[in-house]
């Protein structure tokens, strides 16, 4: 794993020492993600500089040193990442090249392939997590490209200087006249999703690369073209759902996870795995003991407070499969200290909460390994969550009531103001009503409009998932992105698959792999996903409905599986989430902290939110009136960002 950097001068005419000053700079500010070895390559006539700090992975040697060029001199490579299939892609180069090779890196096969075949044809094949720059010296063109599922991150924007890019926002920073301004559209999505969602970022006019897709720069550092060599929704709109085949389908899933997740283990620093106790990090764990000659090493976290303690389950797991485990309390203050940590680690604004446990657990791993594997992705492609669930049923009541009826419906609760019908929720006209559908009443109709009034089943999840009805009035300088977050590209499908698509599409990349990318590789920890695997995907998606639930669960194929290496009363309980006692946290110990970070006078000078509305909400939760950390949550991490972090 490593941290990438670079640019391309549009004036060009720098010397070799300006130039790799430049691109030394912004690859020391990616330390973290390559503590083991620097490089720095560049051109002066084209004006294009790379950078590269290597965590050494797979050849330890210097064979493995980047910048890489290849052997006929064409095209050089910063790559940050891992190939888990380079021995077949090394298998299909021609004698010529395979006699060429240096050493035995995934990033010189990778780079050899783009020689012999082109960047498109290595990118079809190529099976991993990683971003890469590339620069072909004939054509004067630079690629950039990022993994199918979005596992590494790779930003890009323009300033003075040019075209810059890096693997985190830091080390654009480290150019001289790089301080774009603050995208307030970028805020409200903060609001609504806990996080920015590609391909914009908090800035305006810096943008992410895409999950599956590889752009095209020209000389002048023009986009030329951005082409998607892989889609999700492509591919699951070509899979055929196959009969239920019931434990067949099992035997399928353990032969193809088995070899997945073997592939996933090569490596020649240690290795071992985050273990919860549920159902994903326990499959990948046993799978692994499977094919390890050696106890596989594990690590859990646990918290005092039992409803958000799995430590005891991780144990159990452990136990039965025989595991090396290492379990470590965290006190409430140890998570707390965390906090000040989060704006530099993420760059830009990140809230979802649980990035405390997962660089806890990240901290922890670091002590003992340089890989950990993790289970990321099963509940999107196997269909955990019980929102998917959910949403198959609103989608058949949706579409059972006409459309126009929908509307009117929706136009008549929105069109009195969420305030009226917080206070009607407040009156004796409501009291036969409970009290949690009386608590913020207005916010929940107006759910409900937003509801009926969806066109589509994007717009749909939209309404079920923002966690801020209100974002955009909260921050009154947005004005509205066009299209909708959600999209299907006009796949059709049921409810549920349409939300495990736009889950992995959207809440995937841009929430669970951000948190764990920055949480790990903020300890120079690399983390890997078998679970995200392009076969493994294919196969997830042909799934009859049967072998995907079952009994009211998801993931009825993945739990057998487990069930064959460790006993259902162990892992079968309650889905519990990575989370902390956030609300509580903000009543009590981190409410100075909030205090200061919401007061009216700070948010008012800085302009950004709307301080009378902020304040109510704050008002609200710290009262015990409702508990509204998710919303205020966001805005906290914004706040900390903007006065401890980069936002200025």
């Amino acid at each position: 794993m490593c941290g990438i950097a670079g640019l391309l001068d549009r004036r060009s005419g720098r010397t070799v020492e300006e130039l790799e000053a430049v691109a030394g700079r912004m690859a020391d500010r990616l330390v973290h993600r390559g503590p083991d070895d620097r490089g720095t390559w560049c051109e002066p006539a084209s004006g294009v500089a790379f950078g590269h700090r290597r965590l050494s992975i797979v050849d330890l040697s210097a064979a493995g040193h980047q910048p890489m060029a290849s052997a006929d001199g064409r095209w050089v490579i910063a790559y940050n990442g891992e190939l888990y299939n380079a021995d077949e892609l090394r298998a299909t180069l021609g004698e010529r090249r395979r006699s060429a090779l240096r050493g035995h890196s995934d990033t010189e096969v990778l780079l050899e392939a783009v020689a012999e075949r082109g960047v498109e044809w290595a990118l079809a094949r190529a099976v991993g997590m990683f971003a890469f720059a590339l620069w072909d010296r004939r054509n004067r063109e630079l690629w950039l490209a990022r993994d199918r599922f979005g596992e590494k991150p790779l930003y890009y924007g323009w300033s003075s200087e040019g075209l810059l890019f890096g693997s985190e926002l830091k080390a654009l920073h480290a150019v001289d006249g790089f301080a774009p301004d603050v995208d307030a559209d970028s805020v409200v999505d903060l609001l609504r999703w806990s996080c920015v969602p590609a391909p914009w970022t908090i800035y305006e006019g810096v943008r992410k690369v895409r999950p599956g897709h590889v752009l095209r720069f020209d000389a002048s550092a023009r986009l030329v073209d951005e082409v998607a060599y892989w889609s999700p929704a492509e591919v699951a709109a070509a899979t055929s759902v196959q009969p239920a085949r019931g434990e067949e389908a099992v035997d399928e899933l353990e032969e193809l996870l088995g070899r997945v997740v073997a592939s996933r283990m090569v490596a020649d620093v240690p290795l071992g795995a985050f273990l919860s106790g549920g159902i994903d990090s326990s499959t990948v764990v046993a799978l692994m003991s499977a094919v390890s000659g050696d106890p596989v090493k594990t690590f859990t976290i646990g918290f005092p407070d039992p409803a958000f303690d799995e430590s005891a389950h991780a144990a159990a797991v452990a136990g039965h499969l025989g595991s090396d485990h290492h379990s470590m309390e965290v006190s409430p203050t140890e998570a707390r200290e965390v906090i000040p940590l989060l704006p530099a680690m993420y760059d830009e604004p990140f809230a979802d909460s649980s990035q405390i446990p997962t660089h806890l657990v990240s901290r922890l791993a670091r002590r003992h390994v340089t890989v950990s594997l993790s289970g990321d992705g099963g509940d999107e492609l196997f269909g955990g969550y019980d929102r998917y669930r959910h949403l198959a049923r609103l989608s058949k009541l949706h579409g059972a009531v006409p459309a126009p009826i929908r509307r009117i419906a929706a136009r008549s609760l929105a069109c009195v103001t969420q305030g009226t019908w917080d206070r009607i929720g407040t009156s004796a006209l409501m009291l036969p009503a409970p009290p949690v559908v009386r608590h913020r009443l207005g916010h929940r109709v107006h759910k409900v409009a937003r509801v009926l009034a969806a066109r589509s089943a994007g717009d749909l999840y939209e309404a079920m998932m923002s966690a801020e009805n209100e974002a955009a009035d909260i921050v009154p300088k947005a004005a509205g992105r066009s299209g909708g977050l959600y999209e299907l590209d006009g796949a059709e499908m049921d409810g549920f698959r349409a939300a495990m698509l736009m889950d992995t599409m959207v809440y995937l990349p841009d929430d669970l792999l951000v948190k764990t990318d920055r949480a790990s590789m903020g300890v120079s920890l690399e983390a890997r996903m078998p679970l995200l695997d392009p076969e493994l995907f294919s196969f997830a998606w042909s799934l009859a409905p049967e072998d995907r639930v079952r009994g009211g669960s998801g993931k009825w194929a993945l739990r057998r599986l487990l069930h064959r290496y460790v006993p259902a009363e162990i892992v079968e309980r309650p889905k519990m989430g990575f989370g902390i006692p956030l609300g509580s946290w903000l009543r009590g110990p981190l409410r100075g902290w909030a205090d200061e970070l919401l007061a009216p006078d700070l948010l008012a000078a800085q302009g950004i939110f709307d301080p009378a509305l902020v304040a109510a909400r704050w008002a609200e939760h710290v009262e015990n009136r409702g508990d509204l950390s998710f919303q205020l949550w966001p805005i906290l991490m914004f706040q900390s960002w903007w006065h401890e972090g980069d936002g200025r």
